[in-house]
């Protein structure tokens, strides 16, 4: 075990996990998604363990995502392009026995919440939103796609804000959190905290479990001060994202509100191969369940592991961060339909 991430069972049968690469804003590497795999393996049968905690270290948040520049390395071999293969697979199939794992699950989304952060957490009981929480799916400002699942969480997201906030990678709020049903509960930071230690402290092996699980979270849990701002934009996301090509979308929003132009330029600066690839996946998405969507993100990943505007997008944001990636596929008609539809064939079919 490394201190990547750091486990720990207390004598009340509460488990913790907690991400602890604070500097790197607890971003996942394949030794930490292994790791959590195996415990929560572990935790599964163990009677002594009875709820299960996630968190991350430090004051900036749970987890900013996968580690994107250890990806980046993919580019200079056939070996680290097979270790950017493993660990997407790792990291996908922690995901889904986060959904399967038979206990509950309690995820603080406190601070950013980002990507990897969300596929690993999305599955837990316990969901908690504080007034500090930054969530999002940022994988389009990189030339990638929303993955971990992404197609499959935000498609029950109500009307098509899945796919707005898929398409345009933008940071929401707690109240926004818990519209998109991307959260169960809101607390205070405050709240959180005294939450957490009223949790390690009480006797779990003797208490009847659901029962005092929900009397704590209506002790602790409470309503964000702000409206949720997609509700208010529901009825003009639904009008413009309902569509289901790149070009019709982006037709839709020209000449609009004040949020809808804004909206245009934001998808505009985006990567078109990853638009247009990220699309398909969402709409494709309504009709799948979670497995048939992690296979899909697995193809995904891997095509887009041998994709230049991928590297470039990186590169852009990461490595050299001048935010000005040179795409090979500059404009949504330079990516045929044809094109994008190819990134979705398993790479041991011919394409």
């Amino acid at each position: 075990m490394t201190n990547e991430v750091l486990f720990s069972v207390n004598e009340n049968g509460v488990a913790s996990i907690t991400l602890n690469r604070p500097k790197a804003l607890n971003s996942l590497s394949y030794t930490m998604v292994k790791e959590i795999g195996q415990k929560l393996d572990e935790w599964k049968t163990d009677s002594k363990v009875r709820i299960v905690m996630i968190r991350g270290a430090g004051d900036k948040g749970l987890c900013a995502g996968g580690d994107i520049k250890a990806l980046y390395e993919a580019k200079s071999s056939e070996a680290a392009l097979q270790k950017a293969e493993m660990f997407f697979g790792e990291e996908y199939k922690v995901d889904r026995k986060m959904y399967a794992f038979p206990k509950p699950i309690i995820a603080c989304l406190e601070g950013i919440v980002m990507g990897g952060g969300v596929g690993l957490t999305f599955g837990a009981s316990h969901r908690i939103v504080t007034e500090r929480t930054k969530w999002a799916m940022p994988e389009m400002n990189i030339g990638f796609f929303p993955d971990v699942g992404a197609g499959y969480f935000l498609s029950k997201a109500p009307g098509y804000i899945g796919r707005y906030l898929a398409l345009s990678a933008s940071i929401i709020g707690p109240a926004d959190v818990l519209y998109i049903k991307a959260a169960d509960l809101y607390m205070s930071s405050d709240a959180l905290e005294r939450f957490i230690q009223k949790v390690k402290n009480l006797d779990w092996h003797q208490a009847d479990l659901p029962t005092s699980l929900d009397h704590l979270v209506t002790e602790y849990a409470s309503l964000p001060e702000n409206e949720s701002e997609l509700s208010l934009l529901q009825t003009e996301i639904d009008k413009h994202f309902a569509y289901t090509t790149m070009e019709e979308i982006v037709d839709s929003l020209a000449g609009e509100s004040e949020f809808a132009m804004r909206t245009k330029e934001t998808l505009l600066s985006k990567s078109p191969v990853s638009l247009k690839v990220t699309l398909k996946q969402q709409v494709d998405a309504k009709h799948k369940d979670l497995s048939e969507c992690f296979e899909m993100d697995l193809i995904l990943a891997k095509r887009f592991m041998r994709h230049e505007d991928f590297f470039e997008g990186v590169r852009s944001v990461l490595i050299d961060r001048d935010q000005s990636p040179q795409y090979k596929y500059k404009k949504l008609s330079d990516v045929s339909d044809e094109f994008a539809q190819k990134f979705f064939i398993p790479l041991t079919k011919n394409i």
